[in-house]
């Protein structure tokens, strides 16, 4: 009996355990990765700035972006995607001390450089933010140009992050890149 519960839990063991042989596997339907290529593209209109103390949120080349005005009126672009959750920055409060707030988990990221100024510290924060290491938001610099506010990106960073998935039939890239199923 002792030696089946052995051998039973030696197969249960050795299903979970990581293959000694990995290989990787290609296929000529693989996008090629391009170099990045920073440009000033439009993110919203001038119109929709929001109020001093607050924020608002607009895509510029396929990215999410946070748009913020600070109390004195200056304006910030910030990445969009709040860690460690990825709740929206644009739905936070712009600080008087140059941050931007998290509106569920509190956590403050300096609007210059979109580092950490603390982390996590409301209740929920703690014991979600406890899991996870400290990590700021990207940045942009912003303009404006006309009646339309522009944020230097690389317009090339989502073709570059859909390059790794595959290209072919039943793929998540659809007909885009002009290739047939």
């Amino acid at each position: 009996m002792k030696l089946a519960i052995f051998a039973t839990l030696a197969a249960g063991a050795a299903a979970f355990a990581p293959s000694s042989q990995v290989t990787k596997r290609s296929t000529s339907l693989n996008a090629a990765k391009l170099g990045p290529k920073l440009q000033y593209v439009p993110c919203i209109s001038t119109d929709d700035l929001p109020k001093p103390g607050s924020a608002t949120s607009g895509v510029a080349a396929g990215l999410a972006i946070c748009i913020a005005v600070d109390p004195n009126g200056a304006v910030y672009a910030l990445g969009d995607k709040c860690p460690p959750v990825n709740q929206p920055l644009s739905f936070g409060k712009v600080d008087k001390d140059g941050t931007i707030s998290d509106p569920v988990l509190g956590t403050k990221f300096d609007l210059k450089t979109g580092e950490v100024r603390q982390w996590c510290p409301s209740g929920l924060g703690k014991l979600i933010g406890g899991l996870f290491d400290p990590v700021g938001v990207p940045v942009y610099p912003v303009k404006a140009k006309g009646k339309v506010v522009e944020v230097q990106v690389d317009v090339n960073y989502k073709a570059n992050f859909e390059a790794d998935y595959w290209s072919g039939i039943l793929d998540a890239q659809g007909k885009a890149n002009g290739k047939y199923y």
